[in-house]
This record gives structure tokens, C-alpha cells and sequence, in this order.
């Protein structure tokens, strides 16, 4: 069945994560996606471990459904073969250092004017203007300069990172909304743009409530820990054998919260009335519901919160999380063989559509894989034709 993409020509001169994860997106969508590579070592991310057959397993699991084009971009004649491919492209896409792609002749100026219906997408680390647009970014680093890092902790501890490349992947998916965004105007206007995302913005965008609050007090957000900013109770809790989610801010389920763990008298301390009261009383509240919750086990607990309907929910680790039936139930894992791994799990795709589904129908090239066919194609003036 064809995807919502199929036939739409994306070449990509992206590497690591946020413009690989975009593209990702588009190929599970259907598109027809040429990864530009440079000589010798391709995408750095080829060498990420761990490693399977030689390959780095995250490089294979953003990268599939891609093809491979090893090109020498300050070579003149893999430079005009990176110009006639997108001169036939609906998008290319580059997360460059600002500027790199314009002083190689092949910025959105260059290429829209031989190819007017180009979208060209570029992510960087902080936007292509601004003081610091030449500055590089990576993940780390946008998240402490995008104030994520400063409210992860405990409110007495240092700053922490959140160990998923947030921004990395934000910004991936914010260049795809906008790629998709500039196809539909592109379909009234019959031309393209360029669009852009950024690891700083993706930072700040998260912010939403702390934004907030910091514009309606002038007030720096503090650091909660597992509390949340505007909900309480709406954290972790330690159980007698392990972690409980738990979130009753309503007060019905303030109310049912209170019945299921046994802490009834607590619905008569006015200090705990409504949710404004509760997160004004967090800390004297969320100790009275740890003393609570620490005497049974995760289970016990589960089984009593969801029949008083309160929301919660045990902390899995990743091999809970990846094996359990509602995974496997929503396709989020799935198998595919690689020349070189093998067969091999990855995950599979949050985007569900029921008419042109997403789709798993490659695995991630090995370096220049499919550069004899393309490079051929594009001598002969042709967009090179994808393998079935």
C-alpha cells in the first residue's frame, strides 16, 4: 500500500540525530529519501555503539528506509551531482552550521532558482540568525541553555540532563511539521520555501509552563523534582517495592485518591481543598502521601487506584517497556534483516494512518550502498529509481 509520501524526492545532507530523525519520519511516511554521505566515514553516527555486524545500532534505527550516496561536496563533480539531484527533488534538507551549505553554491538561493518548487529545510543548533546562529549546537548544551536542565533535579541537587536527545529529536519533528506544511502551500501557491528548525527552540518551546509562570511573575522557575508545576499530587511515589504514578490534581480524583490509599482525613485539611491549595502546600502534602504509599507494594496499589478510577501507572525500565503486550499490540516493535546485522529489532512508527500507512520496507544502508545506481541515474538525467 502506498504511503502518504509516496513519490515525494527528499535528498538529505543531514547527519547525528535531528536531521536524520526528520527524515526518518518522511521515509516511514513513503518518501524517497538519498542520504548524502561524505568519503570514508558517512554520518558519525555510523559509529555510535553498540554495534551489530559492524554497524552502529542507532545510526540503523534512524536511518532506515533511506538510500546511501557517498558524495565529496568540495569536489566539483560531486558537487554538480549533488545539484542535479535537487534540481528534481521536492525537498532537501541539511543540518549544516549556518552558511556552509550557501558557500558550497548549494544554499536555498542557488537551488530555488533552478528548482522553484524546492522546499529546503535546515535545522541547526540555535537558528539560522541571531547572535549566537553560527554557534554550534548539540543536545547537551541546548539543554542547559534552554532552561530544560535547570528544572531537572531534585529542587537541592545540581541541574540534570534528560539522558534523551529531547531536542535533537523535537527539533527533527518540528522540520518535518514544517516540510509537510510548506508540501500543502506549495500545493496552492506552486512554489517552495525555505523552512528551518532549531535544537534552541525546541528547548524553549518544551517550556510551556514554565514560560508561563515566568511571564505572568517575573519569577524563575524553580526546581521540583518529580512534582509538577501546576498538579498536585501528579508525581512519582516510592512503593513498598518499587515507583507509582500518580496523578489526582482534580478533585474528584483528589477525592478517590484519598479513599484508595486509606488518608480519608486528609479531605478535611484545608490546606489541601483544591488544587491551587495543594500546590501551594506541596511540600507538606507529599510527604503525608509518601508515608502512605511506601507500605504496599506497586501492585497492590495499581490494583486499588484503578478501581477507585485515579490515573497511575508503575515505572517500567525500557525492557518492560519494550516487551510489554501494549508494544507489541501497537506495532512499536518490529523486525527487519540487514545485509550486514542481520535480523534485527527496531521501533516501529508513532505516525498511524489508516488509508496510506507508515511503513518499515528497508533497513538502513551500509555506507554508499546504492551510489553506483544514483550516480548512473542522475548522468542520465533521470531521478534515480528506488528499489521495490
Amino acid at each position: 500500500m502506498a504511503g502518504a509520501l509516496d513519490g515525494l524526492k527528499v535528498v538529505d545532507f543531514t547527519s547525528h540525530v535531528s536531521g536524520p530523525y526528520c527524515t526518518m519520519l518522511l521515509a516511514d511516511l513513503g518518501a524517497d529519501v538519498i542520504k548524502v554521505e561524505r568519503p570514508g566515514s558517512g554520518d558519525d553516527a555510523r559509529r555510535m555503539p553498540p554495534f551489530l555486524g559492524g554497524e552502529g545500532a542507532p545510526f540503523m534505527l534512524i536511518n532506515r528506509n533511506k538510500r546511501s550516496l557517498v558524495l565529496d561536496l568540495k569536489a566539483p563533480g560531486d558537487l554538480a551531482l549533488c545539484r542535479s539531484l535537487a534540481e528534481r527533488a521536492d525537498v532537501v534538507i541539511e543540518n549544516f552550521k549556518p552558511g556552509t551549505m550557501a558557500q558550497l553554491g548549494l544554499g536555498y538561493e542557488a537551488l530555488s532558482a533552478a528548482n522553484p518548487r524546492l522546499i529546503y529545510a535546515a535545522i541547526s543548533g540555535f537558528g539560522q540568525n541571531g547572535p549566537l546562529h553560527d554557534r554550534g549546537g548539540f543536545d547537551l548544551m541546548i539543554q542547559a541553555m534552554s532552561g530544560l536542565m535547570s528544572v531537572c533535579g531534585d529542587p537541592d541537587g545540581p541541574p540534570h540532563r534528560l539522558p534523551a536527545p529531547i531536542t535533537d529529536i523535537a527539533a527533527g519533528m518540528f522540520a518535518a511539521i514544517a516540510i509537510l506544511s510548506a508540501l500543502a502551500a506549495r500545493e496552492r501557491t506552486g512554489r517552495g520555501q525555505q523552512v528551518e528548525s532549531s535544537l534552541f527552540e525546541a528547548g524553549l518551546a518544551f517550556g510551556i509552563y514554565e514560560a508561563a509562570g515566568f511571564f505572568a511573575t517575573g519569577q524563575r522557575p524553580e526546581r521540583l523534582g518529580q512534582g509538577h508545576r501546576g498538579s498536585v499530587p501528579y508525581q512519582v511515589f516510592q512503593t513498598a517495592d518499587g515507583w507509582l504514578t500518580v496523578g489526582g490534581a482534580t478533585r474528584a480524583m483528589w477525592i478517590k485518591l484519598c479513599h484508595a490509599i486509606g488518608a480519608a482525613d486528609l479531605l478535611d485539611d484545608a490546606r489541601f481543598a483544591d488544587n491551587a491549595s495543594r500546590v501551594r502546600h506541596r511540600a507538606a502534602l507529599v510527604p503525608l502521601l509518601q508515608q502512605r504509599l511506601i507500605r504496599q507494594p506497586t501492585r497492590q496499589w495499581m490494583t486499588a487506584l484503578e478501581a477507585a478510577g485515579v490515573p497511575c501507572g508503575p515505572v517500567w525500565n525500557y525492557d518492560e517497556g519494550l516487551t510489554h503486550e501494549q508494544t507489541i499490540a501497537r506495532e512499536m516493535v518490529r523486525e527487519i534483516d540487514h545485509p550486514r546485522a542481520g535480523r534485527q529489532r527496531t521501533l516501529g512508527t508513532p505516525l498511524k494512518l489508516s488509508a496510506t500507512p507508515a511503513s518499515l520496507r528497508h533497513p538502513a544502508p551500509v555506507l554508499n550502498e546504492h551510489g553506483d545506481d544514483i550516480r548512473a541515474a542522475v548522468t542520465r538525467g533521470e531521478w534515480p529509481v528506488r528499489p521495490a
